[in-house]
């Protein structure tokens, strides 16, 4: 029990390759509506009764907030985004379901993009036993939607495309995007970014914190900024970007190529910087002095557990002044997580993409 709720704690995704993926199933609700079926269909029906149950695998994309669940992964006595997923899945076919995701989020961390993989066989309502050909992807993201919006499950699927049986969501995933958002400035935090950002009262300096990035990115045993229970084999990965630039004070993130924009205006002016209130100014009456925002970019093909929030919480202390580049350089090479700054909280991480090779 305690290793299981430690997976749910404040973090990101923990790559494991050898780890086998669970799989838990909902009882079922109420079968969804039938459609009518063209002699075409009626003959695809019968070759799939002949050769037994014919599963199609959907890969689904799915957004959201992760303030109310206790992570990703499915648990038996909290809310989790699989367990609401599950549960909106079993209403609209009738029959347990079994979803698996591509990368693991713990509380309080956000999607803008996860991957899952769920089979479904479609059974006749009006037959009983009878196999009838699968859903299109459309069909399917609305009526799952329908019963996720209708309890307020804080999820929404934004895509389904379907794929072959041996496609697996978590180990064909070619790389992984996290954002992590940081609000700077003295100003109290608007209540519209409430466990959306980690705010911080100082000034950071953001090429610092460029320089730090620099050297943490790349090929490097990352046992620093590898959490404690940590299941990986090996603490050795690749991080094929971190990046941070300046953004305009709004829930935005960067694309890949904002970011190639802001690092050339950073590299010709030496400065990266969005225009600004400062504390000084009068803004009028009634209306907010926006903080600084900033986003941390961190991309690779698998994390360790809390990588992420352990390498912003470094970054966000090189960028306050208490660190120093020589410092960023002596936490890498101590190979241990002691040496490393307080991990970055939950509230501003974002799993952004999961890339996959869908061009067969």
């Amino acid at each position: 029990m305690r290793q299981k709720q430690r997976l749910v704690v404040e973090g990101e995704l923990e790559e494991e390759e050898e780890e086998e993926v669970e799989e838990e199933s909902r009882r079922p609700c109420k079968l969804s509506k039938t459609e009518h079926h063209t002699d075409d269909e009626e003959s695809k029906q019968h070759e799939m009764n002949k050769n037994g149950n014919q599963m199609q695998r959907y890969l689904v994309a799915i957004e959201y907030i992760g303030t109310r669940f206790c992570g990703s992964q499915q648990q038996l006595t909290h809310r989790t985004v699989i367990g609401v997923l599950q549960d909106a899945f079993s209403k609209f076919t009738g029959q347990p379901v079994s979803i698996t995701s591509s990368s693991r989020t713990d509380a309080g961390v956000h999607a803008l993009s996860n991957v899952c993989h769920v089979d479904i066989e479609r059974i006749s309502k009006r037959k009983p036993g009878q196999v009838l050909p699968p859903h299109e992807p459309h069909v399917v993201a609305r009526a799952v939607n329908h019963f996720l919006q209708k309890h307020d499950s804080d999820v929404t699927i934004i895509d389904v495309r379907c794929v072959p049986s041996d496609f697996h969501a978590r180990y064909k995933a070619l790389e992984r995007t996290y954002f992590y958002r940081l609000l700077s400035g003295p100003e109290p935090l608007s209540a519209f970014e409430k466990d959306r950002a980690w705010h911080v009262p100082e000034e950071l300096n953001l090429q610092a914190m460029q320089e730090a990035c620099r050297v943490l990115v790349g090929h490097h045993d990352f046992s620093s900024f590898r959490a404690a229970g940590c299941q990986a084999k090996s603490p050795i990965r690749t991080l094929d970007e971190l990046s941070v630039c300046e953004v305009i004070p709004s829930p935005y993130f960067p694309s890949v190529m904002d970011r190639e924009r802001q690092h050339k205006v950073s590299d010709d002016l030496n400065v990266a910087s969005i225009d600004k209130v400062t504390a000084s100014e009068d803004v009028g009456f009634g209306r907010r002095r926006m903080h600084r925002c900033l986003v941390i970019t961190a991309r690779a093909r698998a994390f360790l557990y809390h990588q992420v929030r352990l390498l912003v919480g470094v970054l966000k202390a090189v960028g306050t002044g208490n660190l120093t580049i020589p410092d960023v350089e002596r936490i890498l090479n101590a190979k241990d997580v002691t040496a490393t700054s307080p991990m970055a909280p939950a509230c501003g991480l974002y799993l952004g993409e999961v890339k996959y090779d869908l061009s067969t």
